[in-house]
This record gives structure tokens, C-alpha cells and sequence, in this order.
């Protein structure tokens, strides 16, 4: 069995290539400002761009990122728009509007006109709940306009609620595809109803071929430091790789809100190591190829797989 090789720039053996599926951008240099980060966060708060994320990641095999919107702000989708429209290295956006907004189906036509527009995220962010705003007929049909265009719905911030929160989605818009962020940074509930229940859901969200899962934030806290030790996250790694499956298990550093955690290189370590146990083909689907089917997004640059 070959092993998964991602290689630093300078290594012998052609490496695997990656398609980031979870950056965020924005510039804090801009006259309105940014909702997001706080001016406070000092590791946070300065231009996260294109440009920027190129020299962090130049000893690796990035070969493009799919950019997940930060800001609730409409207007903020267009910035990323027109940066993407520039920026090959773009392979697509995952907005931020509200299904249940009067406002959203003009603002779905409007958006997804543009081709490197992929879906939109919603979940604990912004003060939002998925949970409550699934019993409301007017959100939920504005994720059934979504699965009708064909684009994905990216959730946030995961925790027990949440999980159930994607079943119930699915179960009312069986059509809509689903992207669960950050699985591996929630800790599972360890009172014995709880931890069942929650097992339960993975399970039946495994079991559905339109949800996936993004392997990433996988760094976490514990008591105060952050560890950089691949064995440390392994268990659960494969706990939910598991549940989901080679095909639909997504790499995403999460930068640079990952810079909290470590730098580029201690977070592409990480799942890097967890797939050099894996053949070849298992880590070019989570490095890239599952990516062209949760966001189906196309080749901008020749360098480009696909």
C-alpha cells in the first residue's frame, strides 16, 4: 500500500495535491472595518489576503481554496466576489445571508449568478440558530430554493444541538447538500444519555451521501496548551472519519482563525501524518477530490487537479 504523501516544496516525491476548502478573508485596513475580528484579537487582527496566504503556504501543494464568508454584512459576499474574480487561486465562495430574510431570494439570484459562488453558511454564528429557524416554513423553503440552485449549505461551530439541527435540514430538503464545519473541535457530551444520543445522530448523518464533513480546526485547548502531537488527535479523527467515510471527508485549515492554535505548517501536520497510514487514493479524496463534490467547483488555473 503507497502512502499519502504531502510533501514541502523541496521533497522528492510529486506530493498530493490540496485544495484548502476553509480560509476566511478579509481586510481590516478597509474605512467601514470588519465585524469580525475584533480589533482586541491581536493574533486576528490584520489583512487576511490572497497574497498573504500564498507565502504562508508556499512550501506546500496548494493548488486552490474554497473561501468561507466571515461577515453577515450582504455586501461583504461582493467583496469576496470581486477578489475572486481577480484571484484564480479562488475556486469558489461560501456566502453568508439568512434563508429566512424576505430578502433572500433576491439576494440568492443575485449571488449566484456568478459561478464561483458555491452556497452560504449558517449555524452558531452571528447569533443565529439553525435549530429554532428550521420549524419556520419561510427558512426552510429558502433552503429548498438553495438545493434548487444547485449550492451547498456550510454549517458553523458545531456542537450536539447543531448535529441534530443537519438531520432535521436533511430530512426537510433531502436535496440539499451539507457541509458540517470543524466536526473534529466539538467535544462530544460524556453524560451517558447525552453521549449516546449524540453517536446516534453522527451515525444516521453518516449514512446520508449529500452530508459532509470537514476534517478541520482539529487543533484544540486542553488545560491551556495546544498540542502539536498527531497521535493526540488521532482517535478522533478516525472516529468520524469512520462515520463518514473516504468519500466525503474534506481538508480545511480554517485560516486564519487556525493561527489561535498554530502555525499553517502545524495544522496541514497534523492530518498530513493521519493519512500517511491511508493509500494514495483515500488522501487525494480528502485533499481534493472530495471537494469538487461537495462545492462542485471547476479548474481556474492549469496547475489546478482535476
Amino acid at each position: 500500500m503507497a502512502a499519502v504523501t504531502i510533501s514541502d516544496s523541496n521533497a522528492q516525491t510529486p506530493p498530493v495535491p490540496i485544495i484548502d476548502t476553509h480560509i476566511h478573508l478579509f481586510d481590516t485596513t478597509r474605512p467601514q472595518g470588519v465585524p469580525w475580528p475584533d480589533k482586541s484579537n491581536a493574533v486576528l487582527y490584520k489583512p487576511a489576503l490572497p497574497d498573504r496566504y500564498r507565502q504562508l503556504t508556499a512550501p506546500f501543494p496548494i493548488r486552490g481554496v474554497i473561501e468561507v464568508e466571515c461577515s453577515p454584512w450582504v455586501e461583504d459576499n461582493q467583496w469576496v466576489l470581486n477578489i475572486a474574480a481577480k484571484d484564480k487561486l479562488i475556486l469558489g465562495t461560501v456566502g453568508n445571508l439568512d434563508p429566512g430574510d424576505p430578502e433572500f431570494p433576491k439576494q440568492l439570484e443575485r449571488f449566484h449568478k456568478n459561478p464561483l459562488f458555491k452556497g452560504i453558511r449558517y449555524g452558531n454564528i452571528w447569533n443565529r440558530n439553525l435549530s429554532a429557524e428550521l420549524s419556520k416554513p419561510k427558512f426552510v423553503d429558502g433552503l429548498k430554493l438553495l438545493a434548487d440552485a444547485g449550492l451547498s449549505l456550510d454549517t458553523a461551530n458545531p456542537d450536539p444541538v447543531l448535529i441534530e439541527a443537519c438531520i432535521t435540514a436533511t430530512d426537510k430538503v433531502p436535496s440539499l447538500r451539507l457541509i458540517i464545519d470543524h466536526l473534529p473541535q466539538l467535544n462530544p457530551p460524556s453524560a451517558p444519555g447525552d453521549h449516546n444520543r449524540y453517536w446516534a445522530a453522527i451515525k444516521l448523518l453518516g449514512q446520508r451521501p449529500q452530508v459532509f464533513v470537514k476534517i478541520s480546526q482539529v487543533l484544540r485547548r486542553e488545560n491551556g496548551r495546544v498540542s502539536l502531537d498527531p497521535s493526540f488527535y488521532k482517535d478522533r479523527i478516525d472516529l468520524i472519519w469512520n462515520h463518514f467515510g473516504d468519500d466525503r471527508v474534506l481538508y480545511g485549515s480554517d485560516w486564519p482563525n487556525s493561527d489561535q492554535w498554530g502555525d499553517y505548517r502545524s495544522v496541514l501536520n497534523v492530518v498530513r501524518e493521519f493519512c500517511k497510514t491511508k493509500p494514495i487514493s483515500v488522501g487525494e479524496k480528502y485533499f481534493w477530490k472530495n471537494s469538487v463534490a461537495a462545492y462542485r467547483w471547476t479548474k481556474r488555473d492549469p496547475g489546478q487537479p482535476g
